[in-house]
C-alpha cells in the first residue's frame, strides 16, 4: 500500500528502487509513493545532483561507475532509455562507414538498433539475428534482410541456435555493441551473446564497435573480442584520455561522436589516418527478407 513520505523518506524510497535493478522509471517510483509526478522529478533532481542516482529519460538509473562489475545485462527495453543522445550521434557517424550496395552484419542491442533505423532506407544487404533490428528494418525500411535462424531469446532478443551452422552470408563490416570494455577486450554477461559474437566474427572483414562511453570500465563475466581485433571504435564525447590511450596502444581507430546538445556535430577519429569524412551514395532497393536455415 502506497503512503505518504517525508523527503528523506521518499529519497530513501528512490534510491532503494535501485537495489535490485540498473533502472526504474518515474511510474515505477510513483508505484511505491503517493506524491505527484512534479515531486518525484523534484527529488530525482536533487539526489541526481548530489550524485547518488543519475537521471536518465523516462526515469533513474544507477550513477556511473556505481558497480564495476555486472553479472546480467540491462533487458533491451531498459536499456533503450539509456544515453539515447549520445547512442543517436554514435549511430549517426555509423551510418557514414556504409555505401550503397555494401554487405553488412549488425548485432543487437540498442545502439544498434538507432543504427538499423537509420539504413532502413539504404540500398543495403543487412544480416542480423537480433529481432528489434529485423522489425524496425522490416517496419520502415526497403533494405535487403538476412535473419538468422534459431530459437528466440527474449531477454536480449535474438535468435540463436548452439546447432546452427555458419551464415552463408560475408560483409564487409560487422557493426556490434558491447555490455562493457576494458583492457580485456569487449565483454558480455550473457554467455549466447559471446558466442554469436564468435560466430559473426568470422564473417566480416572489419569489426566496428558502436559504444558509449559509459561502457568502457564495466566488467562482465565473458571476454569475447580482444580490442586488437577492433577495426573502428565509435563513441561519444565524453570517453577519459585514459580509455583513449588504451584503445591508441592496441591500434584501434577512434571515432568521437559530438552529441546534439553539446554544439555542432564535428565528428573524426582522434588517432588513426582514417578520413573524417565519407562518401555516401543515395538509391534504395525492393525490401527483401530472407530467413537463414
Amino acid at each position: 500500500m502506497k503512503a505518504e513520505h517525508s523527503e528523506t523518506d521518499r529519497h530513501r524510497v528512490i534510491r532503494d528502487a535501485l537495489k535490485d535493478r540498473p533502472f526504474a522509471t518515474v511510474r515505477d517510483i510513483l508505484d511505491l509513493i503517493d506524491v505527484s509526478p512534479a515531486t518525484i522529478r523534484r527529488d530525482i533532481a536533487k539526489l541526481h545532483e548530489a550524485g547518488v542516482i543519475r537521471k536518465v529519460f523516462g526515469g533513474i538509473a544507477l550513477p556511473a561507475g556505481s558497480s564495476s562489475e555486472r553479472l546480467h545485462a540491462r533487458p533491451f527495453e531498459e536499456n533503450r532509455v539509456l544515453n539515447v543522445e549520445a547512442k543517436k550521434a554514435i549511430a549517426r557517424e555509423a551510418e557514414k562507414l556504409c555505401r550503397d550496395g555494401d554487405s553488412l552484419i549488425v548485432y543487437g542491442g540498442t545502439t544498434c538498433f538507432i543504427f538499423a533505423q537509420l539504413l532502413a532506407r539504404r540500398s543495403l544487404k543487412i544480416y542480423t539475428n537480433s529481432m528489434p533490428v529485423a522489425a524496425t528494418l522490416w517496419e520502415s525500411g526497403c533494405c535487403h534482410v538476412v535473419l538468422g535462424g534459431g530459437e528466440l531469446h527474449r531477454e536480449p532478443g535474438v535468435l540463436y541456435s548452439p546447432d546452427a551452422a555458419q551464415p552463408e552470408f560475408y560483409g564487409s563490416k560487422f557493426f556490434l555493441g558491447t555490455q562493457g570494455i576494458g583492457s580485456d577486450g569487449l565483454m558480455e554477461s550473457h554467455p549466447l551473446m559471446a558466442r554469436l559474437v564468435e560466430m559473426l566474427v568470422r564473417r566480416a572483414d572489419e569489426m566496428v564497435v558502436l559504444a558509449d562511453s559509459t561502457k568502457f570500465g564495466v566488467r562482465a563475466r565473458h571476454a569475447v573480442l580482444p580490442l586488437a581485433r577492433i577495426g573502428t571504435l565509435i563513441t561519444d564525447d565524453r570517453l577519459s584520455e585514459a580509455d583513449g590511450d588504451m584503445l591508441e596502444n592496441e591500434g584501434v581507430n577512434v571515432i568521437i561522436a559530438k552529441s546534439a546538445h553539446r554544439g555542432n556535430q564535428a565528428v573524426g577519429p582522434i588517432r588513426g589516418n582514417r578520413p573524417t569524412s565519407y562518401n555516401r551514395l543515395s538509391g534504395v532497393s525492393a525490401c527483401e527478407i530472407e530467413l537463414d536455415d
